[in-house]
């Protein structure tokens, strides 16, 4: 069971650890598959290394009337910390969204973890201390669509 300010979303992927170790940690790979759904994505500075990080934003599309952006009406811009980088196996990342709002200040851990399985990996994604002004339904919902685009990317 996950605490109410946690989600916990899993995916078997058919890929190996490796490939997808690869997609977290490169850049231009996160600018592709890491945006949820319809949004888009942009990495502004990349540093990979414990205690690099990179500054991401998340442009949700123009059709979306409304938008619950975090930093403007359609960008959800954020900085991540690596707290540990174990190849290929774990990633666990602090995030600090920019945001005015204090329901979305604070730091969120998402911590990724890469089990070999039947040729493929199992991808879970555990997410701690979600800010309260981001609904936990919310975020599993958006971790499952940016896991299945995960999937179309490397398969």
């Amino acid at each position: 069971m996950t605490e109410a300010n946690s989600t916990r979303n899993s995916k078997f992927i058919n890929a190996p650890p490796e490939v997808i170790y690869r997609a977290f940690t490169d850049p231009a790979a996160l600018a592709i598959w890491f945006a949820p759904g319809d949004m888009t994505a942009e990495v502004h500075h990349f540093d990979h290394r414990v205690g690099g990080g990179y500054e991401m934003s998340l442009y949700y599309p123009s059709s979306e009337a409304g938008s619950p952006g975090k930093t403007s009406d359609n960008e959800d811009r954020y900085t991540a910390r690596f707290v540990e980088l174990t190849p290929p196996t774990r990633i666990v990342e602090s995030i600090i969204f920019d945001s005015p709002d204090p329901g979305f200040s604070g730091e969120m851990t998402m911590d990724v973890t890469l089990e070999a399985e039947n040729g493929g990996t199992n991808v879970t994604i555990l997410f701690r201390n979600i800010p309260s002004g981001i609904r936990p339904e919310d975020n599993e919902t958006g971790t499952r669509l940016t896991l299945e685009k995960l999937a179309r990317y490397v398969e």
